[in-house]
């Protein structure tokens, strides 16, 4: 039998641990690099709500989105999401340091009552790569991924892949099979007020209900459309090329 001395354990163990981290780094980069370029099969997120279903004995629960690609994207959809998320989206480096700074004196009045101020960035990165909930070393982790997307994807890609993997339901991901599941059309043909209502639930998919809004969902439907005719409608989506 081998026997290992507590310092030789410990050394190994940070070995481990090393090589670890270094494969987990290797594949975010390897992945900020091909999904530049390639449709993106899954997300951190589907993984996780998929693990999560068949601890709970749900064994019927598929956790995937139906690609599409921009052009078969309504530009009524790209200019929901930036007007409900983030509006200054086309001209930040994926941050927003003046809603940070505001949520950050909101949270230190407020506790109890978090608020976020993540761009579409930054949700994009924490949704393909990481997992949910808060803690610094998740927000680190996602601010370091944020700064590699920005520098190697178009604002236009960044916005591909959101569309593509964020929830609008139970089980229901990406703007295609959303567009499908709730009108019975495909994503390309989205009208304001339909593109509106589903980026109205982005905040929280399993609290608000596309397929039954509350009146809080209804207001916030409104107001996105406010939104986005003060943005300029689709000539902003056009202008800043996000489209």
């Amino acid at each position: 039998m081998i026997k290992f001395s507590g310092n030789s354990l410990f050394t190994r163990i940070c070995l481990w641990v090393k090589r670890g981290l270094i494969a987990v780094l290797g594949m975010w980069l390897a992945g900020i690099v091909l999904f530049a370029f390639l449709p993106v099969p899954f997300s951190a997120v589907m993984v996780e709500r998929q693990i999560n279903a068949w601890l709970d004995g749900d064994f019927s629960y598929v956790a995937h989105s139906d690609w599409v690609s921009m052009d078969n994207i309504s530009p009524n959809m790209v200019l929901a999401v930036v007007a409900a998320e983030d509006q200054k989206f086309p001209d930040h480096w994926g941050f927003d340091v003046a809603a940070i700074e505001k949520a950050l004196s909101h949270n230190e009045k407020r506790p109890t009552r978090i608020r976020g101020a993540s761009t579409i960035s930054q949700q994009t990165a924490k949704n393909l790569f990481l997992w949910d909930g808060r803690s610094w070393l998740r927000k680190g982790l996602e601010a370091g991924l944020t700064a590699g997307i920005e520098l190697v994807w178009t604002k236009r890609r960044i916005l591909t892949v959101y569309l593509n993997i964020a929830e609008f339901g139970d089980g229901v991901f990406g703007v295609e099979k959303a567009s499908q599941r709730f009108f019975n059309k495909p994503a390309k043909r989205l009208t304001a007020s339909e593109a509106a209502l589903l980026a109205a639930v982005l905040p929280n998919p399993h609290r608000y209900k596309v397929n039954a809004p509350s009146g809080y969902v209804i207001q916030r439907q409104q107001w996105i459309l406010r939104q986005m005719r003060q943005l300029g409608g689709e000539g902003f989506v056009k202008a800043n090329e996000l489209d």
